[in-house]
């Protein structure tokens, strides 16, 4: 999907129309909002966030995201909650689960 604001400092996808996500270098949000805001770089390397993302083959964007360096967490696989889901870590430490809903509920 391209962004809809794509310019130094921020980027933006507009999701669906009532949903944006906005993404900012951790230095630019450390100076919007100021002293308060636990650095975040002092977090570089361990998980901040999860982007848990609904497709129709979780298989192909998993795969391509471990082409572009992500770091395999946990191979693409039905999950006991009734989705196949795969989980890697980005560039950036943060877990992103490519999943599918397979409506078959595994648990107990």
């Amino acid at each position: 999907m391209a962004p809809t604001l794509d310019v130094p400092g921020m980027t933006e996808f507009q999701i669906n129309e009532n949903c944006l996500l906005g993404l900012m270098p951790e230095a630019g949000i450390k100076n919007l909002l100021g002293p308060k805001l636990p650095d975040p770089a002092a977090g570089n390397g361990a998980p901040r966030a999860e982007i848990y993302l609904l497709l129709q083959d979780a298989s192909e964007y998993y795969e391509r995201a471990l082409a572009f360096g992500a770091v395999d967490l946990s191979a693409v696989a039905a999950r006991d909650w009734g989705d196949t889901v795969g989980y890697c870590m980005d560039t950036d430490g943060h877990v992103l689960a490519f999943a599918q809903r397979t409506g078959l509920f595994l648990g107990k």
